[in-house]
């Protein structure tokens, strides 16, 4: 059994950071990392996370010449390279960008209620802004609908970047938003989760309540 070789800088709530290790256990290469848990927030940064990733984003990857490597999107992309199995970010034509502007979608609702988050958790009450709450959620809202009408079969057709960061996306809405209620308007998109959910994958990275 060997060490791991890279280390992780997460925090398991982030919905980002779960893309990642979804996309490490569905590949086999989840003993290849070491988890460093942070705790950051807009307001206090970190030092050690800020070292070669000066905007402090979540996820960031040292890898094992020292290197670091941040943004899930960039992190996913090299650890699709890193197995010999079926790639799950397509690697050239049109599957490619679908599954790329897909993933895309569902990194918008990430932002959008990873902000709402923020603004509801972090700000006093008073200070709320109200009507910028509310877009915010008008823009996971639109994109759920348009998930439900159009892209069920695509989702269900393979788990790969496209798939993993919607189901990610859902499970963060739950954790962190079940006001919204998504599933009464998007019964299909439910349908799809309630399966893909119980995934190992899905299992073994399931966010702390």
């Amino acid at each position: 059994m060997f060490a791991p070789s890279m280390t992780l800088f997460h925090n398991p709530a982030s919905p980002f950071v779960r893309k990642v290790l979804v996309l490490l256990h569905e590949t086999g290469q989840q003993d290849r990392v070491a988890l460093e848990t942070v705790l950051v927030t807009p307001v206090s940064p970190v030092t050690a996370l800020n070292e070669g990733n000066p905007v402090g984003k979540i996820p960031a990857l040292r890898l094992a010449d020292g290197n670091l490597l941040h943004d899930s999107r960039v992190i996913l992309d090299y650890f699709d390279h890193q197995h010999v199995g079926t790639p799950l970010i397509p690697r050239d034509g049109s599957a490619r960008w679908r599954r790329l502007t897909l993933a895309s979608m569902a990194d918008g609702i990430m932002d959008a209620a990873v902000l709402v988050r923020y603004e509801t958790a972090l700000r006093p009450a008073d200070k709320h802004w109200d009507s910028w709450l509310q877009e915010q959620r008008n823009k996971i809202r639109r994109t759920l609908a348009e998930l439900e009408q159009d892209t069920i079969a695509e989702l269900a057709s393979h788990f790969d970047i496209a798939a993993i960061s919607v189901a990610c996306a859902l499970g963060y809405l739950d954790l962190r938003h079940p006001d919204l209620r998504w599933r009464s308007s998007n019964p299909k998109l439910a349908a799809w989760y309630a399966e893909v959910s119980q995934r190992p994958s899905m299992l073994a990275t399931q966010p702390p309540a």
